[in-house]
């Protein structure tokens, strides 16, 4: 799988590919959560959820780097901030990250029509 650096005119097709289809959503968040062990007074939080499945009526990728991404649902939103890079693995989905200074994962935001 080849990971680059986030081409927004690229992502905003496959955006747009998957809009009023049922898809499986991974959405994560860290901002270091296994890094409290070195320092304690480090708050660590972060979200996960895999395999929500849901339909978006529409989305858009926005930004000059790092990125944001949303969805828009029938009854809301779903939301990603901090995006960098994108990739598509074997089935067609497609695969944001954001990294930070250090290169490691802060958020990632996923959308395919089969489950991650």
């Amino acid at each position: 799988m080849n990971v680059e650096p986030i081409i927004a005119a690229k992502v905003q097709e496959s955006i747009d590919r998957f809009a009023n289809k049922e898809v499986y959503i991974h959405l994560e968040t860290t901002n270091g959560a296994y890094a409290s062990h070195f320092d304690e007074s480090f708050f660590s939080a972060g979200a996960y959820i895999r395999n929500a499945k849901l339909t978006y009526e529409h989305g858009k990728i926005v930004g000059e780097g790092p990125y944001r991404a949303g969805l828009k649902l029938s009854i809301g939103w779903v939301y990603a901030e901090g995006l960098t890079h994108f990739s598509f693995d074997e089935k067609g989905r497609l695969l944001l990250a954001g990294h930070g200074f250090d290169g490691k994962l802060a958020v990632a935001l996923q959308i395919g029509e089969e489950p991650f």
